[in-house]
């Protein structure tokens, strides 16, 4: 059944990588994988009863990560119809290329750290579509923007889930993980932001655009009164940046909040629109807004996780961590095998696996192993589009291809990630 399985999710994922050859959406794939995956699990286990309590809590993990992500896609959009993220482009003066690639991964990587990588991925897209209009230059930013909200979640207890994880569990403490990993994160975008400087021309600019585009490159003026943009984009944000908050508070699971903000960011909109008519109303509704958002990378990502979810039920993923420790030996390598397997397949259950092989015993709160494990499953998903949430969303919100991400952006996130590595570990070494 292992064999089996393992096979089913690699034809799996080969076929959403060649989803522009074979022309069949890699949304239809994932989805046969994933319940394909649980089905040749249901026939061939010995007790069908536990196949049932697996499936039950793989989808209660799974219901959290797409209801965050249907709560946080629609709250970006209803800003986004009010023209809200012009508050913040139109104080970006600069047009020029390089300097917006700083400023955008500069802001995707803090702001990552404050609300999480998934939910800074989507707003960033969503200001870089304001900034820029050539469909090259955008898609680049969209890549940097996956690599810099990992690389920015990843140092912080609240940005990315696999350090919360490590948090909540007792591996890690606040002010250690974001003194010992702040450094290596950053580094990791700091080489690929420098190496995509070098390859750009000094004289571009954002607004080039092709002849048929060239209305594109006139200042959009916004038709939403600058109060109601403003009200919208303080609710939005500011209910995001409460997300982490809340959950600390009520010990609520993240969706919970994002369902908070959602329905108050809609009460909101309606009470500032009730004197319009139905019809000037309606583009500026979260109903509206709702038809809106991405539906098909929302289900890809369910497909995903359904599929990683069996191999983890199985035991796959944990006889892949054992395996590891038997073949290797070397910790610090495995952990950036980790990191690097976390870009195939979800950095949660991979982390959950190394949480569960190796005790607080051993290694002790703050050991090495879990903040060089907290780096490298934070940082390592961005080899791949697919590797993080960030990822697939940006992926949906710009239809970036697979084999595009890989031929432009996956070897400088290999780069960034390899170059922080190093730096966490010369650091370690000096200081112990």
């Amino acid at each position: 059944m292992t064999i089996l399985l393992v096979l089913l999710f690699v034809v799996g994922y080969l076929l959403i990588t060649l989803e522009h050859t074979i022309n069949i959406n890699k949304t239809a794939t994932a989805l046969i994988t994933g319940v394909v995956c649980w089905a040749v699990y249901a026939l061939m286990a010995p007790v069908s009863e536990s196949v049932g309590e697996h499936l039950a809590d793989n989808l209660g993990h799974t219901a959290e990560i797409l209801f965050f992500l249907l709560g946080a896609m629609t709250v970006v959009e209803l800003i986004d119809a009010h023209d809200g993220f012009t508050l913040i482009t139109d104080r970006v003066a600069s047009r020029n290329t390089r300097t917006l690639l700083w400023i955008i991964s500069g802001l995707s990587f803090f702001l990552s750290a404050l609300l999480d990588n998934l939910t800074t991925a989507i707003v960033m897209v969503s200001v870089a579509r304001k900034l820029v209009r050539n469909d090259e230059q955008r898609r680049v930013m969209a890549g940097m923007i996956i690599i810099a909200a990992n690389a920015g979640g990843a140092w912080s207890p609240i940005g990315d889930v696999t350090t919360t994880m490590l948090w909540i569990g007792g591996q890690v403490t606040t002010i250690n993980i974001i003194k010992t990993v702040f450094l290596p994160s950053l580094v990791s975008i700091l080489v690929p932001l420098a190496i995509l400087t070098f390859q750009t021309p000094a004289g571009a600019t954002a607004f080039e655009a092709s002849p048929d585009e060239a209305g594109a490159s006139r200042p959009y003026v916004s038709q939403t009164a600058r109060r109601d943009r403003r009200l919208m984009l303080a609710i939005g944000l500011g209910g995001m940046l409460y997300v982490p908050i809340f959950k600390a508070l009520t010990g609520l699971p993240p969706y919970m909040g994002m369902m908070l903000v959602l329905g108050v960011i809609w009460v909101a909109s309606e009470v500032i629109h009730k004197d319009k008519d139905d019809a000037e109303k309606e583009p500026l509704t979260p109903a509206y807004a709702l038809s809106q958002i991405d539906a098909p990378s929302i289900l890809f990502f369910l497909g995903i996780l359904l599929a990683v979810g069996s191999l983890e039920a199985t035991g796959v993923l944990r006889s892949l961590a054992e395996s590891l420790s038997t073949t290797v030996g070397n910790m610090d390598l495995i952990v950036v095998l980790i990191g690097l397997v976390s870009a195939v397949v979800d950095n949660v259950p991979i982390v959950a696996a190394a949480m569960g092989m190796y005790d607080l015993a051993t290694f002790p709160v703050d050991a090495k192993l879990w903040e060089f494990l907290a780096y490298c499953a934070g940082t390592g998903g961005s080899v791949l589009i697919i590797g993080s949430a960030a990822g697939v969303a940006v992926m949906g919100m710009e239809r970036l291809d697979f084999l595009w991400y890989l031929r432009k952006i996956s070897w400088l996130a290999l780069v960034g990630y390899l170059a922080g590595a190093l730096t966490y570990l010369g650091i370690y070494a000096v200081l112990h």
